[in-house]
């Protein structure tokens, strides 16, 4: 426990630093967990040290977890590629999902959410670097997707998501992230209340927040390389 209480704080430090380096407001930017193929012992430390946000891309095995670590109030995230058939686990365990990039799924998220749990949290995933081995939508279909997300019932549409290509070069970091954030304000200016820029992670959380980030999804630097 002692080793994960202190590289959580050393993320805390250097997000609360880059928040002042960057003149964004204190504690404006939010840390996720990635807490993927980790341990519910694990994940028990982090809680006892006061996180509360955890990411999760594998819906089987993130139901385990959820059930094992119900005491606790725990807001959990769903950031990893969504299928259709894994859809009503994901609307009936997660407060958020991160990687919507299909209407279809939406419908389905909408349909399956119980009535009795609040609206889910949405962010619509881009592509932004154009990989064709990351899931995103192209930014020209951004506009349509999000006006259909904003109509269906128990989805609350929050903002963005991307993982722009791998770079250790910063101004290339910030170009990527510098393309999500104008097309956040896009969804602003066509009068959308979206308030999430959920980018960056461990390799560059510095200037995800530089650019605007509001969550960072940290799981290297929090817990170590996965084995």
């Amino acid at each position: 426990m002692q080793i994960i209480a202190q590289q959580l704080n050393k993320v805390r430090e250097k997000m609360r630093a880059a928040e002042r380096k960057y003149k964004r407001d204190e504690n404006s930017v939010k840390l996720l967990a990635v807490s993927k193929t980790r341990s519910v012992e694990e994940i028990l430390q982090t809680v006892h040290c006061g996180q509360l946000d955890f990411g999760e891309n594998y819906q089987q095995e993130a139901i385990h977890k959820i059930a094992r670590l119900s005491d606790h109030d725990i807001t959990w995230h769903f950031i990893g590629p969504l299928q259709a058939n894994k859809a009503r686990g994901i609307a009936e365990h997660f407060s958020w999902v991160h990687s919507l990039d299909r209407i279809k799924i939406a419908r389905r998220l909408s349909n399956l959410r119980p009535v009795d749990m609040p609206d889910m949290n949405i962010c619509i995933q881009l592509n932004i670097s154009g990989e064709s081995s990351k899931s995103g939508i192209p930014a020209g279909e951004l506009m349509a997707l999000a006006e259909a997300v904003a109509t269906l019932p128990g989805l609350c549409l929050r903002g963005l998501m991307a993982l722009p290509a791998p770079t250790n070069d910063y101004n290339e970091q910030r170009q990527g992230f510098r393309r999500l954030r104008h097309y956040f304000d896009q969804l602003v200016s066509a009068g959308h209340d979206v308030d999430t820029l959920s980018m960056g992670t461990s390799n560059d959380m510095d200037t995800a927040i530089a650019e605007g980030a509001t969550i960072v999804r940290i799981g290297t630097a929090l817990f170590g390389p996965r084995c």
